[in-house]
């Protein structure tokens, strides 16, 4: 059960009493009469139901619960005092939180700079950093659970019902296993390997993206060999790397050195080019916050 709510001049009374240890030379301090200070520290101790003061003609002592209570008063008094500025700050998108979703590709270097760099510009913004698929973060961005996240998809995509800025533009490679044959070839063509066994993600992580990469096997008249899926890039590169077969992914994957693996080109025909790969910063078309407005910003293409 809570107890009764004390107004803060109450506090602030309290505390200059118990600093000053005199109720004249604290009334003085507060710019006010004596009266009027002793009968607020009296009504301060009726709603606490607790003595804070022993009181003589001669001496003003704190009680034991007075004692206890001076530095929560103080502390109480000096965050009030900071809420105006406080204020002012969120307003202004210096201090609060951030939910940021990411895709693994956009962790591999850029988002490291973005949070390095954001941090030492506004220190006092903290960022909560969750890694996951397009598909999680949309739904986490539908419940409320995310403020804004970094998702990977085919070129000029625009995911529906949210904001979104481009962030990179990257070619898609082709990771083999190095001991393929392909792997050591200087220049590859597309038609050398359509006919590979393919690993890739499933549909519903990136489905722009899905759909773009094996429009490249349908414009050719082949049907893609689905040797297997899987969803995240570190985990298709290590099934490439144990040769369950190649992989299309952004060339951004290229620094996650997995060994055993080769990232080539493939040259294609300009009635069949292989697709590209973007990445967006995202986040609800409602009103957002001050916060997210500066990170928007930080991350603008330049």
């Amino acid at each position: 059960m809570s107890g009764p709510s004390v107004d803060l001049r109450l506090w602030r009374q309290f505390v200059a009493v118990a600093e000053a240890l005199h109720f004249g030379r604290a009334a003085a301090s507060l710019h006010m009469t004596q009266p009027p200070l002793t009968q607020g520290i009296a009504q301060l101790e009726r709603l606490l139901g607790v003595k804070l003061f022993d009181r003589t003609k001669r001496s003003v002592q704190l009680t034991a619960a007075g004692a206890a209570l001076l530095a929560p008063a103080r502390d109480l008094l000096a965050r009030a005092q900071a809420l105006p500025a406080q204020a002012r700050a969120a307003q202004a998108g210096e201090i609060g939180q951030l939910r940021l979703g990411f895709v693994s590709t956009i962790g591999f270097a850029q988002l490291p700079h973005w949070v390095r760099g954001f941090r030492a510009r506004h220190p006092n913004v903290g960022l909560e950093l969750i890694e996951a698929t397009g598909d999680v973060q949309l739904q986490a961005l539908e419940r409320g659970e995310l403020d804004a996240g970094f998702m990977l998809h085919s070129p000029g995509f625009v995911p529906p019902g949210l904001q979104h800025q481009r962030v990179t533009r990257e070619p898609l490679v082709l990771a083999l296993p190095d001991p393929h044959p392909l792997a050591g070839s200087a220049g590859l063509k597309l038609a050398q390997v359509l006919d590979q066994p393919l690993v890739i993600f499933p549909r519903r992580i990136v489905p722009s993206l899905h759909d773009a990469i094996l429009g490249i096997y349908q414009a050719a008249g082949r049907a893609p060999v689905v040797a297997q899926e899987a969803i995240q890039m570190q985990t298709i590169v290590n099934l490439v790397s144990a040769g369950l077969g190649v992989a299309w992914v952004p060339d951004s994957v290229r620094q996650f050195q997995r060994a055993g693996v080769a990232y080539r080109k493939v040259a294609a025909p300009r009635s069949n080019p292989v697709p590209g790969a973007e990445t967006s910063l995202v986040w609800p078309r409602q009103a957002i916050s001050p916060a997210l407005e500066r990170f928007i910003a930080f991350v603008k293409p330049a």
